[in-house]
């Protein structure tokens, strides 16, 4: 898909709460520890380098992403778990884990940048 069709609003109707819900469990953690947002941001570009950016760096088992040499020292999986599950309890099955990886490496971004 070219980035010309990608929108902000595309969870508007099937979701409305996601963008919400992710930014507010993204804040909880940089606000318990700032470092989270650098985590978060590592995250994504991990998540990107190899594939495209898929969420496949989230995948567990045998011969995943999270588990190559690569990736070792990645950490602030815990915060994508969480921003997850908040969107899950709103919306179940909608939104994409490389979505929310997306969205919270923005919001991470954000939240530093209002701090400063």
């Amino acid at each position: 898909m070219p980035c010309k069709d990608l929108s902000t609003t595309f969870y508007n109707k099937t979701c409305p709460k996601a963008l919400k819900t992710i930014n507010s469990s993204v804040r909880a953690a940089v606000s318990s520890n700032p470092r989270n947002a650098a985590l978060l941001i590592r995250l994504l570009i991990h998540d990107c380098f190899v594939q495209g950016c898929d969420a496949s760096l989230l995948l567990e088992g045998v011969g995943s992403e999270k588990l190559s040499p690569t990736n070792n020292g990645v950490l602030g999986y815990e915060i994508i778990d969480a921003a997850k599950a908040a969107v899950e309890s709103v919306c179940p099955g909608v939104v994409s884990c490389a979505d929310i990886l997306a969205i919270a490496a923005h919001d991470a971004c954000v939240a530093v940048i209002k701090k400063l």
